[in-house]
């Protein structure tokens, strides 16, 4: 069993290590005076946001960027709410051809149909994907702009953060999202990429269509952002860049409770075993043997089967270079307050993933009111 540990925990070792030196391999985008040229789509779909629109269309309103140079395409999915009439207010008074559709459903998957159905609408050349709970930056579009008009792109993914709120679940889930992120951007260093998030994902319009668009996974609802990464790296993989930009960071809330919480992460965890990125599959095994034998050999500890003293080496590694992602990745989002809660988190997070994985396989999960299988 010991064996078994210390070559699980020497994997995990590699893995994290190799994404701390990916991190600092992509390069930090430092804005510059250049002229706006690039023309945008902001593509929104939205289902019962009434509570979030209001910070998200402020921060619209306040995008630096040209008003003739973008567009927003809301795509209302049968809301029961108010969404649809805040969405009509702003529209009657902002200074673009913004526009409001009515979603249609034509597969399993609501929100690549709302995406499609905007595209198929979208004027521009660029387009780019956020979410209703959402606060834009201030510099989110020039960000974009100068990297497209600096590199050669067709798909670009951009940096996720949660707003940081009061409370130990909110730490939780601000430590946890902060790894993805950081393993996120540390994959892109090592030329490696295998995440991305469709609060913050921007790609041409024309490539959309050359890859077919979502077909081959309507099947499953989720992983808008995803599946159109791994189709994007098979067509052409130097096209797929990550934009490491503080003025480019999508900020976006964390689940106010634990139930929520357990329904979004069952809801992530449920596409992972149609991943078709070699890759993605060897890092989600390596990090699930490791958080398993964590949580199997606190038990062996407990019984007398296993030494304290060996847990507790093997347990410290695989913390330490954890604390090192999230520590840098804390960095650049400016989050190392929240550093202060690592200790506990790092306890729990273990068999909170573990669980998360056992019941990802028999349970199914609901979103947005709506309840979806596996």
């Amino acid at each position: 069993m010991i064996i078994a540990f210390i070559i699980v925990i020497l994997l995990y070792l590699f893995l994290i290590g190799s994404f701390v030196l990916g991190f600092d391999k992509v390069k930090t985008i430092r804005l510059s005076d250049i002229i706006p040229k690039t023309k945008f789509t902001v593509i929104i779909p939205f289902r019962n946001e009434a509570e979030h629109l209001p910070e998200l269309l402020e921060s619209i309103l306040k995008l630096n960027y040209p008003k003739d140079l973008f567009e927003i395409i809301f795509v209302d999915d049968a809301s029961e709410d108010d969404s649809v009439a805040q969405i009509m207010r702003f529209l009657s008074y902002v200074q673009n051809d913004s526009k409001l559709l009515n979603n249609i459903r034509v597969s399993y998957s609501p929100k690549k149909d709302a995406i499609a159905l905007a595209i198929q609408h979208a004027k521009s050349k660029w387009i780019i994907t956020t979410d209703a709970d959402c606060i834009l930056p201030k510099y989110w579009l020039d960000s974009y702009n100068e990297f497209i008009q600096k590199n050669s792109a067709k798909l670009i993914a951009g940096p996720v953060t949660y707003s940081l709120n009061k409370g130990f679940l909110n730490a939780f889930q601000t430590l946890d999202f902060l790894s993805l992120i950081g393993a996120t951007i540390g994959g892109f260093g090592l030329n490696k990429p295998f995440l991305c998030n469709g609060a913050n994902l921007a790609y041409q319009k024309d490539f959309f269509e050359s890859v077919n668009g979502f077909e081959g996974n309507t099947t499953i609802a989720s992983g808008d952002d995803i599946f159109l990464l791994e189709k994007a790296l098979k067509t052409d993989k130097n096209a797929v860049q990550y934009l490491k930009c503080e003025q480019a960071i999508v900020t976006t809330k964390p689940q106010a409770s634990l139930k929520l919480l357990l329904a979004q992460r069952l809801r992530w965890a449920s596409k992972t075993s149609n991943y078709s990125n070699n890759f993605a599959k060897l890092v989600g095994l390596i990090v699930l043997l490791a958080n398993a034998l964590i949580v199997v050999g606190f038990v062996l500890a407990l019984m007398g089967l296993l030494k304290v003293k060996a847990f507790a080496y093997l347990f410290f590694i695989k913390i330490a270079i954890d604390f090192l992602l999230i520590y840098k990745t804390s960095q650049f989002f400016n989050k190392e307050n929240v550093l202060k809660h690592y200790t506990w988190s790092c306890l729990a997070y273990p068999f909170f993933s573990v669980y998360i994985a056992f019941i990802s396989m028999f349970m199914t999960y609901k979103w947005k009111g709506r309840t979806f299988k596996k």
